[in-house]
Order: structure tokens, then C-alpha cells, then sequence
């Protein structure tokens, strides 16, 4: 059994098989649907069910409350339908225009840049290429059928290799594997490219760039794509960390504001010891954006790290900085763990 799915206000269709996801139909039909963890628990895929009936799969409060579901709304990474539906949402350009791959890849690099953060290069096959938009990730397919997901942290147009950050989490499956037995010439196969976390370059609006940790890998690759396009657009980082090791790679981010004349760099330290000897910007990351740009009216955000912080920002710009809802474009970055404490919320 199939149901028609029909987006408004586009007035596009398309087909999805009994017990398929709303989200996994729109990819395989090459429909922009707006998405990030696909696992319920970023809320990024949050849109209207205008008609018709679904049901949620487990999923995240956070992601979809019962109050908001009683409103209309739903999370199409979750949601299968019982009928056929229409549903609201705001499409993503360009998207179907890129093939998703399944790709074996040889690892050609394990570079450990700190104690818990790894960069990992990895080498395609001699005749395939990814294309694929600054900020977007991969998947890697494991053997028991698991995925972990990783953002390119590089511009599609630089590096003979793909470039992943890697941090560390201690007793993850894949991660444990990365900092412990992992060696360069291992082969692994991945999914890609995904998500709708990229450079929008039909804007001239200054971008606010916004990282926490590793959330620094797709902020890198739109700089670099942004430097690509000769963009005179004004940037300003704001790179966030518990302590400066966290900022593994401020170097490149000095060079910047050296070598960019619109290009500013802030880093902020949330909890530097002692011996850190930390004299710059304190506190949670978003709080300093708005220190610095109370009205935030004209302004694009692109931002990547924890849940906690990337809702926080947007909550918080929107409410108080005056920042239009629809340019703040996010991906957040979720673990294993946040999908283990998904939910199924029942009405």
C-alpha cells in the first residue's frame, strides 16, 4: 500500500510506501523536505499536517511536544502515514538535484589533534567524486546496521580527500573504534550527501557563524566555500569550547581575520581552569552573539554543535534579537544517547 503526500505550498507530490517515514520518502523522491538528525530528536523536519492522518515513531519532547502535535504539527522524520496527507513545509532548493550515494571510502589519514578530537581523511574510489553543498554530512554504514553521522568539514571544491572532525565519546561504538583501533587504509562505507545544513548564497545578508566543539567542522567548510565565491558578504565566528583545547583549530580561524577583510573571529571558553591562562570572552557561546548584536534583524545564522546550544540560540535570537525565524539555519549535532532517550509521546 502507498499514500500520496502533497506539499503546500509548493503543490508538489509525492509517493510513500506503508510503514516508510515522510522524511525517507521525500529523499528517495528527491523532494527538499528541511531535515538534520532524522532520528526525532533536532526538531529540524518540524512542519503542518494540513490533512490526513499519520503516526509518530519514538521521538524526543524537545523535538515534538503533545501540545504542539495537538496544534497540527508534525515531525516528518517520524511520522508515517495512515492516509493519504498533505502537510506544509518550507522546501529547501537544490537539494534533488544532488545524488545520495552509498560509497565505499579507504581511510588515507588519522590525524589526533587533541586527546578526544580526531580529523579523519578519508580517500574515495579513483572514479567517483561527492558532490555535495558545504555544511552537509555523510553517514557511515555499520556492520550491525547502525549509522554515525559526520559533517564534511571541508568545501566540496578543496582536498583530494573528505575531511571529518571526529570528538571522542567515550564507550561509543564507532568513536571508541576512531581513537583505538581504526588504522589508515581501513576500508568503510558511507551514505551521502544529507541534510539541509548549507550556504545559502542567493543572500547578501552578514552571516553570524555559530560552533560549539566539533560543530566547528561545517562552519569551516562554509567559510572555505564562501572564500570559494568571492563573497564580500561581512562574517563573524563564534567558536565555543568548555576549555581553549577545544578550539583545535583557532590558528586557521586567526588566518582568516588576517587574510579576509570582512572576516572577524570570537572565541568563547565556558569553563577555563587556572592553568589555562584564559584572558578572552567567557560563558556560553550564544550569550556573547548577543552581547555584541543586540538586533540581529539583518543578519543570516548558520549554527552547528550540542542540541542544548543551537536551541538555545534560536530561541533566544529570534525572542530577544529581533532575528527573523527562517534565517537560522542549524544542525544539530545528535549522539547515540539522544536518540536512545527518544520518546513515544501518546495523545
Amino acid at each position: 500500500m502507498t499514500f500520496d503526500v502533497t506539499v503546500q505550498p509548493s503543490g508538489r507530490q509525492f509517493t510513500c510506501e506503508e510503514g516508510e517515514t515522510v522524511l525517507t520518502a521525500a529523499i528517495r523522491a528527491g523532494i527538499g523536505l528541511p531535515y538534520g538528525c532524522k532520528n526525532g530528536a533536532c526538531g529540524s523536519c518540524k512542519g503542518k499536517l494540513l490533512d490526513g492522518m499519520v503516526t509518530h515513531r519514538a521521538h524526543q519532547e524537545k523535538a515534538l511536544s503533545v501540545a504542539e502535535e495537538e496544534k497540527g504539527l508534525t515531525l516528518f522524520c517520524c511520522a508515517t502515514p495512515q492516509s493519504d496527507i498533505v502537510i506544509e513545509a518550507r522546501e529547501v532548493a537544490g537539494i534533488g538535484e544532488i545524488p545520495i550515494k552509498k560509497l565505499p571510502t579507504r581511510v588515507a589519514k588519522i590525524d589526533k589533534v587533541t586527546d578526544d578530537v580526531a580529523i579523519l581523511s578519508l580517500q574515495l574510489p579513483a572514479n567517483e567524486r561527492l558532490q555535495y553543498k558545504a555544511g552537509q554530512y555523510i553517514e557511515f554504514l555499520l556492520k550491525d546496521g547502525k549509522r554515525r553521522s559526520y559533517s564534511m568539514a571541508n568545501a566540496p571544491h578543496l582536498d583530494e580527500h573528505l575531511t571529518l572532525h571526529i570528538r571522542h565519546m567515550r564507550g561509543g561504538i564507532f568513536t571508541d573504534h576512531v581513537f583505538n583501533t581504526m588504522k589508515e587504509r581501513d576500508i568503510l562505507r558511507f551514505e551521502g550527501p544529507l541534510g539541509t545544513f548549507f550556504l545559502r548564497e542567493d543572500s547578501e545578508k552578514p552571516m553570524v557563524l555559530l560552533a560549539s566543539g566539533t560543530g566547528f567542522a561545517p562552519i569551516k567548510a562554509i567559510v572555505e566555500q564562501a572564500i570559494h565565491n568571492r563573497t564580500k558578504r561581512p562574517m563573524v565566528l563564534y567558536w565555543g569550547g568548555r576549555r581553549p583545547k577545544d578550539l583545535y583549530m583557532q590558528t586557521l580561524c586567526e588566518e582568516w581575520v588576517r587574510t579576509l577583510p570582512n572576516f572577524k573571529f570570537v572565541p568563547v571558553i565556558s569553563n577555563a581552569e587556572p592553568e589555562d591562562c584564559w584572558t578572552g570572552r567567557a560563558g556560553f557561546v550564544h550569550q556573547a552573539v548577543m552581547q555584541d548584536l543586540p538586533d540581529m534583524s539583518g543578519y543570516q545564522v548558520y549554527a552547528c554543535g550540542t542540541p542544548v546550544m543551537v536551541d538555545s540560540a534560536k530561541r533566544d535570537f529570534v525572542a530577544q534579537c529581533r532575528l527573523p525565524e527562517e534565517e537560522f539555519y542549524a544542525d544539530a549535532f545528535t549522539s547515540e544517547a539522544d536518540g536512545a532517550d527518544a520518546v513515544l509521546t501518546v495523545k
